[in-house]
């Protein structure tokens, strides 16, 4: 059984997981979601939790536990453990919580068949729902239609020298770093008034490679939610395309890890000549460093810029005392039919591991209002792009 006590987004414990800090629960509040933080208590294990309250509409709400809870039980309690924190926090969140969607970051149970076979794709939700749900009192979590975050993603190891890292990369990858070089792209951070700039190539990668893409208003909140932390008496921020650029501040790394300082954000551009030809926003937590948006111009492919850009960023994360760099989303096996085996190739390029996860898991509580949104969840997931 879980004790849930309320407390400040702010208070949140350390951790490398960007998503379940107060950094990230000041971002989501500027984008209308409302945060709220509990520590919790179990029979043998302490922590505390994010979660997001999202409205659906009709007094309802989603809520959201995103990249979280941190600590994973032993494998085969995911469940019960699951079951157990879920009833505990719908008596803390009130009747207006329809569901609660955990985007776990808990190793997939399957992650080690998956690996010794050379699978290409986690079991059917079906099998799944069985496995998690046994040893519970209600089998009642559902695999959910789409995953929060990323279920699989590659993560590259940046501890040891440079040339250590370079050595980890596989050889096309680090001749089109050098290649990039030779032609003279070069990667500089960037100041927020950029942000226009960046998501215009955003838009154009989005469109080339057929995936939703996220608005401009996120951008803005990743960047005001950092300058407010560092100068909450008044910090400049990055206004939207089209409008007159302010002169931002641009806030090196702080120091504190006071809340709100729980982050830093470097912001890369890739130029070449006069020619922005790629851009980065990533965020550095603790010793991980999260890849959260790339984008990368239609022209002047031939200069490889998103590989300088990578490399800049990891040397820099690396200089900031981060171990890891999160490269986000991949296909979960090299199959070439999946629609984004292209990013498998580019990124695995860069060395390190496949990180299989265990993706989003549903808890419904009103039913009826889960069935609902799952429908329209479904419609979306297959109308046309």
């Amino acid at each position: 059984m879980f004790e849930l006590s309320s407390k400040r987004t702010d208070a949140l414990l350390p951790t490398d997981i960007l998503f379940q800090t107060g950094y990230w629960a000041q971002v989501k509040a500027r984008l209308g979601y409302t945060p709220k933080a509990f520590d919790l208590a179990a029979t043998e294990r302490h922590g505390d939790v994010l979660v997001l309250l999202q409205p659906m509409g009709r007094g309802r709400a989603m809520a959201c536990v995103p990249q979280g809870p941190e600590h994973a039980p032993a494998e085969e309690d995911y469940g019960p453990f699951l079951e157990d924190l879920s009833e505990a926090l719908a008596r803390s969140l009130g009747p207006s919580v329809a569901f609660i969607r955990y985007d776990l970051p808990w190793i997939s149970p399957y992650a080690d068949d998956m690996r010794t076979h050379g699978s290409n794709a986690y079991p059917e939700p079906r099998i799944r729902e069985m496995r998690m749900n046994m040893g519970t009192r209600n089998w009642n979590l559902r695999k959910a239609h789409r995953d929060l975050t990323v279920a699989s993603s590659l993560v590259v190891d940046l501890t040891g020298t440079e040339q250590d890292i370079l050595a980890r990369m596989k050889p096309k990858t680090r001749y089109n770093i050098g290649l990039a070089a030779r032609k003279g792209v070069r990667v500089d951070p960037a100041l927020p008034d950029m942000l226009p700039v960046f998501h215009g190539l955003y838009g154009q990668t989005a469109l080339r490679n057929g995936f939703a893409p996220c608005g401009y208003e996120q951008f803005l909140a990743l960047f005001r939610t950092r300058v407010h932390a560092l100068n909450p008496m008044g910090a400049l921020a990055p206004t939207p395309p089209g409008s007159t650029p302010a002169n931002p501040i641009c806030p090196d790394r702080a120091e504190a890890t006071s809340p709100g300082r729980d982050a830093e954000l470097l912001f890369l551009l890739a130029r070449h000549g006069a020619d922005v030809l790629a851009g980065a926003i990533v965020a550095l937590c603790g010793a991980t460093a999260h890849f959260l948006y790339g984008a990368s111009a239609d022209h002047k492919r031939q200069c490889m810029a998103p590989y300088a850009m990578h490399w800049k960023a990891m040397r820099l994360a690396r200089q900031r005392g981060c171990a890891a760099y999160d490269m986000g989303a991949v296909p979960p096996g090299l199959d070439p039919a999946h629609p984004f085996h292209g990013l498998h190739r580019f990124k695995t390029g860069f060395g390190g591991r496949v990180e299989l996860r265990s993706g989003s898991w549903d808890y419904p509580i009103d039913h009826a209002a889960h069935r609902d949104f799952c429908n329209l969840e479904s419609l979306e997931r297959h109308r046309p792009s």
